[in-house]
């Protein structure tokens, strides 16, 4: 395997148990520091595909590599490196705050790998640095706006070190300010970054590369902006562009 593959993923198949098959053998290579969109329909299996990554689901048939290590959800010690090394930003930040301050929250993560003293703060303060916020490190989440929410996020999971970061949905329910924002932080990092989203624009902004994941297995992979072109190919599986977008 080459060892630049922050992903490597071979025939993933999963059936849930009442027998709903979310994906139906599917192979990826995403390498060091690439910025992936994953696009697709409702139900096209984009989420159960992310949770494969860190070992939430167990793959029914194939193999998930991350940075060169297998994901073995038996082996319970692995396991927790490989989540230390896949960061999910989840769509909804509050699913993710939820200590009495900014700064603790950053800290949990950090905190629980065995991180003490001065080097768990300069952990915190790097995190918050590099979206913007480590003035808010003593406020209470739920007094920040839902974009500085979102932001504090994202630094939870950059705080971990990872080597994989996984955005749910990053744009939804941002006001233009907060979403140019997170833009500009997200293009900022230097790490691997999977996208999950249906803002195209904000896709084509942001990752060079695209997937089209639908019905089970990835129908598309390629430059973003030429993916977008393709009215047949978006129509087919029911992506849109905004009315009056042009690339």
């Amino acid at each position: 395997m080459q060892t630049n593959d922050s992903l490597v993923i071979e025939e993933l198949a999963f059936a849930y148990p009442d027998g709903n098959q979310a994906l139906f053998g599917v192979n990826l290579k995403i390498k060091q520091g690439e910025r992936v969109a994953l696009l697709g329909p409702n139900g096209a299996g984009k989420t159960t595909l992310i949770l494969h990554l860190n070992g939430i689901l167990a793959s029914g048939h194939g193999k998930v590599f991350v940075a060169g290590k297998l994901v073995d959800s038996t082996d319970k010690a692995a396991l927790k490196q490989i989540r230390s090394k896949v960061g999910i930003v989840f769509q909804d930040p509050d699913d993710q705050l939820f200590m009495p301050t900014v700064g603790q929250d950053v800290a949990f993560g950090p905190y629980n790998m065995g991180l003490r003293d001065s080097e768990l703060d300069k952990v915190v303060e790097d995190s918050l640095s590099l979206v913007g916020m480590l003035e808010y490190k003593d406020r209470p989440p739920h007094h920040l706006s839902f974009g500085q929410r979102r932001r504090v996020a994202v630094a939870t999971v950059l705080a971990m070190k990872p080597e994989i970061l996984v955005l749910d949905e990053p744009s939804s329910n941002l006001d233009p300010a907060s979403r140019r924002e997170l833009a500009d932080i997200l293009r900022s990092l230097n790490i691997t970054m999977i996208m999950v989203t249906h803002d195209l624009p904000y896709a084509n902004e942001l990752c060079e590369r695209a997937l089209i994941l639908s019905g089970g297995v990835i129908a598309a992979d390629g430059k973003t902006s030429d993916l977008l072109k393709d009215s047949a190919l978006l129509k087919k599986h029911r992506l849109e562009l905004p009315v009056g977008f042009t690339l």
